[in-house]
């Protein structure tokens, strides 16, 4: 008699995490404590709105498609007239519509409420984990408006419009809202601005007319732009507008948009200008003290972007680990496991605690405090330097987390994992921003005084920072001492020094003691080497309270 066959199953899904969607990205303890500490806990209920909506299933297809379907440049209509426009996939613009709706771009600007500018930063920290490549244009709206102010009459024009909520996407006069990009970038030049060629000839009218070439010009989309051109006076700083008063559109012609690794969503692209019509912003031949105010407000907006692709990496990670098992355990119970995602968390929480400090910093400042401004002169460029630089790192550890799983593009991580590098390239590479450490260190001497009185308010509670923060001044004191080669050669190494002696003192400050004793035995001690963590993320030290550490990076919803 033959043998009956039994009908099973050979394609059973068992033992995959499941999509992380509908949690709230804004249920992020480091975020709140650092909003609320920092007199900006009004925005919380908005905060929280916008985490829900950054976290649901529908954002995250909005994300998917404005990735997949890349912008295509338009450079003539079917007549062949130029008109020079980026088409969008419509999701690009739905995600734009709730930034701008939420006031991710200029509202600080417009606001006369104490902790405006970090609710703003709360707000991007946590929209940006929806999806990156769309803040490039938001973050240099936000930028433009102090640069701006240089020029009264330009300013009394423009700001109103690039406050709006509103979003209206392309080329024409009347618009509700308006956004701004920035143009420095030179083929010859690069970062060095002041070799750049080119030109700008007045016009007799109080306008100019620029002729020229820019090597990168992110979101060229934008309506209006700050852009550096040579005149008799040197490198000044000028306003050019896509479309003219008379409705025209200025001489501004795209050639093309840049083939990139990352920021797939954003168009980048090559620019010429033919006697395109420009604007004075500025002192002539103070361009690069101008424009320099945008680039802080952009520099700090990429410490806020890297700790937030840090967060979403960390959070990728556990959720699939508290998921997934292993020889009949989960992930996250394996001591090694742990070890990684709890070290990865650290890192997130001083990220994330020191980016909000910075926009309190920067808020402060804005309100006339000088003591603020000069400590954001010296904070800002090591923490962009360092906290940057960190991103990759964290990506590729949290990628690996997930496996196979995670090298795939039906994941998250490949995303994050292309665009990790670029904060650290925008606004200035790495050395860029350490030498920008060093002229902050000579050039304003009140930087080091606001620098010793924020650590003052951590003196005592913990030896292994009171020793850092000794060894820091220290080095500080020989690199003053070592003359230029020397303090060049060691500048890297302050940026990154500067930054986790920073990070240490917040979190002792405002983290549970978990994350703090946790932070401060693998950062600060021997064990990891002063100035940095160990080679390889999990290599903590023993007696540590990781499960601790581990739970405040799980999403709200799955803890």
């Amino acid at each position: 008699m033959a043998p009956v066959l039994t009908s099973r199953p050979t394609h059973e899904v068992v033992n995959q995490a499941p999509p992380l969607v509908g949690h709230d990205v804004a249920g992020d303890d480091a975020l709140l404590t650092a909003v609320t500490e920092h007199g900006a806990d009004w925005v919380l209920p908005e905060l929280h709105e916008l985490g829900l909506l950054a976290g649901s299933a529908q954002t995250a297809e909005l994300a998917r498609l404005a990735n997949v379907h890349s912008p295509v440049l338009r450079t003539h209509d079917r007549y062949g007239h130029r008109i020079d426009e980026v088409e969008f996939h419509p999701a690009w613009h739905q995600l734009m519509h709730t930034a701008v709706g939420h006031g991710l771009h200029a509202a600080p600007w417009a606001s006369s409420l104490a902790g405006a500018h970090v609710a703003r930063a709360a707000k991007f920290f946590v929209w940006t984990q929806a999806e990156a490549g769309h803040g490039c244009p938001i973050s240099m709206t936000y930028a433009v408006v102090p640069a701006l102010r240089h020029a009264p009459l330009l300013a009394a024009s423009y700001e109103p419009l690039l406050t709006s909520p509103r979003y209206e996407p392309g080329l024409r006069l009347g618009k509700a809202g308006l956004l701004a990009g920035m143009a420095m970038t030179e083929k010859q030049g690069g970062s060095d601005v002041r070799a750049n060629t080119t030109m700008a000839e007045p016009s007799g009218d109080g306008s100019y007319l620029v002729t020229g070439h820019k090597w990168f010009c992110s979101a060229p989309m934008c309506d209006l732009f700050l852009i550096l051109a040579q005149t008799s006076d040197g490198l000044s700083c000028f306003l050019l507008p896509r479309v003219l008063p008379d409705g025209s559109l200025n001489a501004m012609r795209l050639q093309r948009l840049k083939d990139k690794l990352g920021n797939r969503s954003n168009a980048s692209s090559e620019v010429e200008y033919d006697r395109a019509v420009a604007w004075p912003v500025g002192e002539p031949g103070r361009g690069v003290p101008t424009i320099i105010e945008m680039v802080s407000s952009t520099r700090l907006d990429c410490v806020l972007g890297s700790a937030a692709t840090i967060r979403q990496a960390c959070v990728e990670a556990a959720h699939h680990a508290s998921h997934r098992k292993a020889f009949g355990t989960l992930l996250a119970d394996q001591p090694a496991m742990t070890a990684v995602l709890a070290d990865l968390a650290l890192e997130s929480e001083a990220a994330t605690t020191l980016a909000i400090r910075l926009a309190s910093a920067a808020d402060l400042a804005a309100r006339g405090d000088a003591d603020q401004a000069a400590l954001l002169r010296i904070m800002l460029p090591a923490a962009k330097h360092w906290i940057c630089k960190r991103t990759p790192a964290v990506i590729s550890e949290a990628l690996e987390c997930l496996g196979g799983n995670g090298f795939v593009e039906e994941s998250v991580m490949p995303r994050l994992y292309r665009d990790a590098p670029l904060n650290s390239i925008w606004e200035g590479s790495g050395n860029v921003t350490a030498l920008d450490l060093l002229r902050a260190i000579a050039r304003s001497p009140g930087s080091l005084d606001a620098l010793r009185t924020e650590f003052s308010l951590c003196a005592g509670v913990d030896r292994r920072l009171d020793q850092a923060m000794k060894r820091l001044w220290s080095d500080l004191a020989e690199i003053a001492a070592g003359g230029q080669v020397d303090a060049q050669f060691q500048a890297r190494r302050l940026a990154g020094l500067l930054t986790i002696v920073t990070q240490a003192a917040l979190l002792v400050r405002y983290a549970p003691s978990a994350v703090s004793d946790a932070f401060c035995a693998s950062r600060l001690d021997d064990f990891g080497g002063f100035g940095g963590p160990a080679v390889s993320f999990g290599m903590l030290p023993r007696g540590l309270d990781l499960a601790r550490v581990l739970d405040r990076t799980r999403p709200v919803g799955t803890r």
